[in-house]
């Protein structure tokens, strides 16, 4: 069998498994849908909609919101409907579609009564796709972004200690995600890379309950990095250490990392003193 042949009976399996899929999907709605579905009566299937959405059958009654929206478009009923549409696909779980849902929301009824609730429940909607650390995290991104605007906008929003500690839930996980990036950039060896991405992570999260560590990684990091430079890099390299070290000692105080520090700028001032005696040799030689 050649190629184009595979090729098309794929195609034909999938266009099967297409037709089949939508059969037992309908099949599985019921008799009862099937009529709803096909009536003409706006008004009765509005009704029934509304009776799926109160039983949590959310599947139900977003099939026949989607199939009566454009009836209800310009009527008074129709922000009711379109909210409720949202929050099914949102119980379902279909996170990505509910956030779309709710952000039409926001742009048609924009002086809506739940207008609050909905910017809530989209940033909600992109927090409830944020992976886990090890995974792209553009969505955590976008939830903070969201979030952080909620925050801002609803200072006196009863949503606003919730929003907060979902905040700080987000923010946790970027650190855990750059932390390990920088902890990578170690562990293989690449440590002016290393010692970059621990100093970012400070930056980023200079509340972070282990700063003092961030900060002592990147001074290990920049340490090393001296100590396999070339000859004439060194000893500037082991001056940048020590700055380093002067900085953690100002900034950490009474850190449990402030004998490993003061170990890493010993070290240092030796090998620039040790620099320093050779070029004296050299120069008298």
């Amino acid at each position: 069998m050649n190629i184009c042949m595979v090729i098309v009976n794929f195609a034909n399996f999938m266009r099967f498994f297409v037709i089949i899929s939508a059969l037992f999907l309908m099949s599985s709605c019921g008799p009862g849908m099937n009529k709803i579905l096909k009536s003409k009566d706006a008004a009765y299937k509005l009704k029934m909609a509304e009776a799926f959405y109160t039983k949590k059958k959310y599947n139900k009654a977003q099939l026949i919101y989607e199939d009566i929206l454009p009836y209800y478009k310009t009527t008074p009923q129709f922000q009711d409907i379109y909210y409720k549409y949202a929050y099914a696909a949102y119980y379902q779980r279909d996170y990505a579609m509910a956030e779309n849902y709710f952000k039409t929301f926001l742009e048609s009824f924009p002086n809506s009564p739940k207008s609050e609730e909905i910017e809530y429940m989209r940033a909600y909607a992109f927090y409830k796709q944020s992976p886990k650390p090890e995974l792209d995290q553009s969505n955590t991104f976008k939830a903070v972004g969201f979030m952080q605007t909620f925050i801002n906008t609803h200072p006196g929003s009863v949503r606003l200690p919730e929003a907060n500690r979902i905040l700080d839930d987000l923010r946790k996980k970027l650190e855990i995600k750059d932390y390990k990036s920088a902890k990578l950039y170690y562990d293989m060896g690449f440590y002016r890379a290393a010692g970059v991405s621990f100093a970012a992570l400070l930056e980023n999260f200079p509340e972070s309950q282990i700063a003092d560590e961030y900060k002592m990684m990147s001074v290990k990091s920049y340490y090393l990095f001296a100590e396999n430079s070339i000859i004439d890099k060194k000893a500037e390299r082991f001056k940048s250490v020590m700055d380093e070290c002067r900085e953690f000692l100002d900034r950490f105080p009474e850190s449990k990392y402030k004998a490993d520090i003061e170990k890493y700028m010993a070290m240092s001032q030796t090998q620039i003193q040790k620099f320093n005696n050779n070029e004296q040799v050299k120069k008298t030689s």
